[in-house]
């Protein structure tokens, strides 16, 4: 018989304890427990049920380089190629960002494969389907389903087969098997374990939505995210027409991938130049502005570092306001500039910004970000048509950067004239041709002279 006891667990890893505490001891976040009823079942597994369990390595098929794909590339791109049977994916981001929109144009996508069911806890069929007229989506074999108990659902895709399923959202989900409410860390845990259970059996794919907190952290255990092939981030400012899915996590294809889309009155479509669209509204020449090739996943973004530096307050620090660039970072290269080439700005108020909303983490930008600040200190314009790519160490050397044929491509593309690259990196650049005038640098003293 099943027994009923209280536990308390903690939202951020799934920790549990008997007693409620402050701090978990597992992952140190305060204030994160919750309490819960927990039944325990216990079963008692013969041999015969376990083998079952167990296949010879040889005797299991599967399809060479099957995937579900969609017109929309960066969609794909970002799945790694496609979307692989029995695939787990979970989508993350601010509520009215889009997720549901973006799902409902895919689930479109998808339904030349065969059956797509859209299950919703949150709206009602009708809401959706005026959703769906509103973007033009008329397939027959799209199912809509509103429920909220996992194992309904579950029975379902054991009667139907669908090839994809949308679970929108998880946090509205339940098992009848955990008698904690929706949304709770367990539920979430329960409902996640029977999804990812049922993909593996079947084959059968899902897309999970996750809301986020205030934080930006996904909504229940940490667990969620370990539990699941694939993690995307769907991000984008109020009042900015534009959306960036971001992979987190990706188990058949690469991590940290970005793809751009416009939001319209007909829904998501995706931008395919998206350097073009980051580094469009620029002059010819600029004063603390600088353009660099940033790698995110395998694609090169162009985005520009624009720097500002204005006269600090006789009393009190002076400002450091950081945009879309490590604000650590940023110290280290005024610590580096100062040093090695009199860039002393220790007590001015720096303003840095990358336009467009997007963060970068690739070290490649560090020779950029540096002389835009060295522009703006000098009072020197800059040609919009020359780039910088570099790492800079804290000698003042410039470092060798990884893929750096396929950001000279990218900047080609863009028309670009020349560019600032290490000197490390001549031996490979020289075997191939560019159109673009190659300026080598070994350290930042020598891009100084040449300023």
């Amino acid at each position: 018989m099943a027994k009923e006891k209280i536990i308390y667990t903690c939202e951020e890893c799934g920790y549990k304890t008997p007693k409620w505490i402050g701090k978990c001891p597992n992952c140190g976040e305060w204030d994160t427990f919750k309490e819960e009823e927990e039944k325990k079942i216990n079963k008692n597994f013969s041999l015969a049920d376990i083998e079952k369990t167990v296949s010879s390595f040889s005797d299991i098929k599967i399809e060479e380089n099957f995937r579900y794909k969609t017109s929309v590339k960066e969609i794909d791109r970002l799945l790694g190629g496609g979307l692989v049977q029995g695939e787990v994916v979970l989508i993350t981001g601010n509520p009215g960002i889009g997720k549901s929109t973006l799902l409902l144009q895919m689930a479109s996508e998808y339904c030349e494969y065969g059956d797509i069911l859209y299950v919703s806890g949150e709206e009602s069929l009708t809401q959706i389907k005026s959703r769906g007229k509103r973007l033009g989506i008329e397939n027959s074999n799209l199912y809509l389903m509103s429920e909220v108990i996992v194992e309904k659902i579950l029975e379902y895709v054991n009667y139907r087969k669908p090839k994809i399923i949308i679970i929108d959202s998880i946090q509205t989900i339940s098992s009848e098997n955990s008698m904690s409410i929706s949304g709770s860390p367990s539920q979430i845990r329960e409902s996640t374990l029977k999804i990812v259970e049922i993909a593996k059996k079947t084959g059968v794919c899902f897309f999970i939505v996750g809301h986020i907190t205030k934080d930006g952290k996904v909504a229940g255990p940490k667990l969620l995210e370990h539990m699941v092939d694939a993690v995307f981030n769907f991000e984008g400012e109020e009042g900015l027409f534009y959306r960036i899915l971001r992979s987190s996590k990706n188990r058949f294809g690469s991590t940290n991938e970005l793809a751009v889309f416009s939001m319209g009155e007909e829904g998501l479509k995706e931008i395919k130049n998206s350097s073009e669209f980051f580094i469009s509204e620029r002059n010819e020449k600029n004063i603390g502005s600088m353009i660099v090739p940033v790698l995110e996943g395998t694609k090169v973004f162009l985005l520009e570092i624009q720097a500002l530096l204005t006269e600090g307050s006789n009393i009190g620090i002076p400002k450091r306001i950081i945009q879309g660039f490590d604000r650590n970072r940023i110290q280290i290269l005024m610590a580096i500039g100062e040093k090695r080439i009199g860039l002393n700005i220790g007590t001015k108020d720096v303003f840095v910004n990358i336009p467009g909303g997007i963060s970068i983490k690739d070290p490649a930008a560090d020779l950029g970000a540096l002389i835009s600040l060295l522009s703006v200190y000098r009072n020197v314009e800059i040609s919009q048509k020359i780039a910088a790519v570099g790492e800079l160490g804290l000698r003042g050397e410039i470092r060798k950067v990884f893929f750096i044929d396929k950001r000279l491509r990218e900047l080609e593309k863009l028309g670009f004239k020349g560019v600032y690259v290490p000197e490390a990196n001549r031996k490979e650049i020289e075997k191939r041709d560019y159109k673009l005038k190659i300026i080598y640098l070994k350290n930042i003293e020598e891009f100084l002279e040449r300023m």
